[in-house]
């Protein structure tokens, strides 16, 4: 089974809330950026708990939206540093 499918349908629209609320706490000059990741975790754990029920598979589903949100932030924005430095 791959990560991707532990995620239900219903859980890929907090992927796309995780990554927007990112770039949003990224603007906020009082929020350190070594808290972003923390609180992003905390935000998809307690959503998905939320949407789905509470229960450990809510849970791990959390962290699993948060690290896709947050994986894919990284690799766009590494990938788009790499582009600007050739």
């Amino acid at each position: 089974m791959e990560m991707i499918e532990f995620i239900p349908e219903s859980l890929f629209i907090l992927v796309v809330a995780t990554s927007i609320l990112g770039v949003f706490l990224k603007k906020v000059e009082c929020i350190k950026d070594n808290f972003i990741p923390i609180i992003l975790l905390g935000f998809a754990i307690l959503f998905s708990m939320a949407l789905e029920g509470a229960s450990p598979t809510s849970f791990l589903q959390g962290i699993i939206t948060w690290g896709v949100a947050v994986g894919l932030h990284q690799t766009v924005h590494q990938i788009s540093k790499d582009q600007n430095n050739i």
